[in-house]
Parts: structure tokens; sequence; C-alpha cells
């Protein structure tokens, strides 16, 4: 399963992308823009938005190509490993 994490703490990319690993997931950490995330989002399984700490352009940005790709999207308040670990339990039984 593949993951695109939108927004979250530039010093937890690190520890976003090990706990996708622990539950068997492949991910894409974009914790600021830097050039056109349309670009680089592609067609992931699922697409998490921590919308706390993510610029309202760049929330705009992600939901638009989530819907012209059908991609399911899970937006969480808080940016902390353990509001990850449980989108992660919830989406990856589900799949």
């Amino acid at each position: 399963m593949s993951v695109v994490i939108i927004g979250g703490n530039e010093r937890m990319v690190c520890q976003y992308a090990d706990i996708c690993k622990c539950h068997g997931c492949k991910a894409k950490v974009f914790a600021k823009e830097h050039g056109s995330v349309r670009k680089k989002i592609g067609c992931p399984d699922l697409l998490i938005l921590f919308t706390n700490t993510v610029s309202h352009k760049m929330v705009n940005t992600a939901i638009q190509e989530a819907k012209r790709n059908n991609i399911p999207v899970a937006r969480i308040h808080s940016s902390s490993a353990s509001a990850l670990h449980s989108v992660l339990e919830e989406h990856c039984v589900a799949m």
C-alpha cells in the first residue's frame, strides 16, 4: 500500500516514513511545499493530510488531485505519531 502524507513537522519526516513502514506501507512525505506538489503526489492508495501544520493552498491542491484520481483522503488535525498510527491501523485493515 502506498501513502502520501502532506503536512506535519519537518523534524518528524523520517519517523512518519518509519511508522508507515511498520504498517507495511510505502510513504512519500511532504512537510512543506517545495515546487509543485500536484506533480509529485502520483496515485497513492491513501492521502493523509495533517491539517494543523499545512498551508491552505497545499490542502486545496492535494484535495483536488485526490478527487481527480479517486484517492481516499484522511484528514487529521494533529500531526503526532500516535495520530498517524491510528489512521494507518484503520485504513490498512480496510484495504
